[in-house]
């Protein structure tokens, strides 16, 4: 593999500015690796190739100068399309780039264009009826997880340095668990999601981070400055202190050792790799602690709760785009091949109206999501991290969630929460799959899940490329 293939944003961006390469270089190499594996991932739905070449003959300021990258085809990116897997919006078009768009833009990242997706974001398979499906780089029989499963993807197969994703329930740790990268999902609230749709509304806007997908960790701490900060815009969104993470002297974190959530039992291989990091971890000096919060069993039901308590359009009515779409006739119409919705979208219509929990249930689940968030938030204080699953399998077979649909409980108890969680890879396991855990800290403590990842990538490798095909 070229060896711009492999560096970081940041080690790239050093290059252009020392002019030790050229930012057409940069930006050809891994235009080359997109033409080359996209035939077999469909990741990248939509390109702007001859545009990025253009930008990169042109003098560009700021840390990322130069510097290609991609973009998940739920966000504003002008002139490119923005659908989120609904073929009702094929010709929507924005004029103007998403806040989290418009800040890499002008730190000089140029886009290569967007990634595929799940249908409007909400399920744990990139799959919609406007591009298809999106195949995992290490096994194109694999998932890629969802909803930011192309960025996962692409990332992954060593064609982007780095992508931007957004995650209300994963959407951005399990396609990067899935795919063998680094994600980050900062904390409630940190970075605003102007300009993506469907928008989270409520107190959901809190649950719903804008956050990058990595091939190297020590990109992380440079993108999540660059897009942190309110924008005037997502009501949510408030200012966090910055801290460099290379500053924190790992040694003295606590670690608290959580191997499950008691709802999805997880694989003996990732519990072994969870089991490796802790130890690894001890043996530098961090007090290990191994923990469980009993709360953390009633995740699905938690993050529900909260979701159906923000308010905000019904998913029927997001799927007809404004219109809520007949649930029976288009079901109909899938079983004979002619809708334009996926079968995990439709049945979300059919069961969302109804009553999963009674008001009085419902009621006690979010108070209960209060009393979880204090008790971890608490316990991991300003000098601990948490070790928890990103998911509890590595990437299933395409089809297969359908099965087992609610095991995404592992990241979306922490976007309830608010808490900031770092997915970080740890090598390839059974049958050539990425393997991970996340790394979670208490609110706003962002920069301690970053520090953790770095060392982690330091002592198990982080990334590892796809073989060749």
């Amino acid at each position: 593999m070229n060896e711009l293939l492999l560096a970081s944003a940041t080690e790239l961006a050093r290059r252009i500015r020392d002019r030790e390469v050229s930012s057409r270089e940069v930006v050809e190499a891994h235009i080359a690796r997109i033409e080359a594996v996209n035939p077999t991932l469909n990741a990248l739905v939509a390109d702007r190739f001859e545009q990025a070449l253009v930008e990169a003959d042109t003098p560009r300021e700021g840390p990322l100068a130069g510097v290609p990258c991609t973009i998940k085809e739920c966000f504003a990116l002008e002139g490119m399309p923005q659908t989120s897997g609904l073929p009702s919006r094929r010709g929507h078009r924005p004029t103007h780039d998403a806040t989290g768009v418009a800040r890499l833009r002008a730190a000089g990242a140029i886009p290569l264009g967007v990634t595929n997706l799940s249908e409007l974001c909400m399920w744990m398979e990139s799959d919609n009826r406007v591009y298809g499906r999106t195949n995992n780089p290490y096994d194109p029989s694999r998932m890629v997880g969802g909803s930011s499963g192309g960025e996962g993807a692409i990332v992954g197969a060593g064609a982007s340095p780095f992508g931007l994703g957004s995650d209300i329930g994963g959407s951005i740790r399990m396609p990067a668990f899935f795919c063998g990268v680094f994600g980050h999902k900062p904390t409630g609230g940190r970075v605003p999601g102007t300009g993506q749709h469907p928008i989270a509304h409520g107190a959901a806007l809190r649950m719903l981070a804008t956050g990058p997908l990595a091939r190297r960790a020590e990109d992380l701490p440079l993108l999540l400055r660059l897009l942190e900060g309110p924008d005037g815009h997502d009501t949510a969104c408030t200012p966090f202190e910055h801290r460099d993470p290379t500053t924190i002297d790992v040694p003295k974190l606590r670690v608290l050792d959580v191997a499950e959530d008691g709802w999805a039992p997880v694989s003996r291989e990732l519990r072994d790799r969870q089991q490796q990091v802790a130890r690894h971890l001890e043996g530098l000096g961090c007090q290990v602690e191994p923990r469980r919060f009993e709360r953390l069993k009633h995740g699905f039901d938690l993050w529900g709760a909260a979701l159906d308590a923000a308010g905000g359009p019904s998913f029927r009515e997001l799927m007809g785009d404004g219109e809520p779409i007949p649930r029976a006739a288009e079901l109909a119409r899938w079983l004979f091949r002619s809708s334009d919705h996926t079968l995990p979208a439709l049945l979300l219509a059919c069961v969302e109206h109804l009553p999963r929990l009674t008001p009085k249930k419902a009621a006690r689940m979010l108070a209960w999501a209060t009393e979880l968030e204090a008790e971890i938030d608490g316990a991991l204080g300003t000098d601990g991290v948490m070790l928890f699953p990103s998911h509890s399998r590595t990437a299933y077979k395409h089809l297969a969630p359908m099965a087992t649909p609610f095991r995404f409980t592992y990241t979306a108890t922490i976007n309830v929460l608010g808490l900031p969680a770092t997915q970080v890879p740890l090598g390839l396991g059974e049958g050539g799959l990425p393997t991970g855990l996340q790394v979670v800290a208490g609110r706003g403590q962002d920069h301690l899940c970053l520090a953790v990842a770095l060392e982690l990538e330091r002592a198990f490798g982080g990334w590892m490329p796809p073989a060749p095909a």
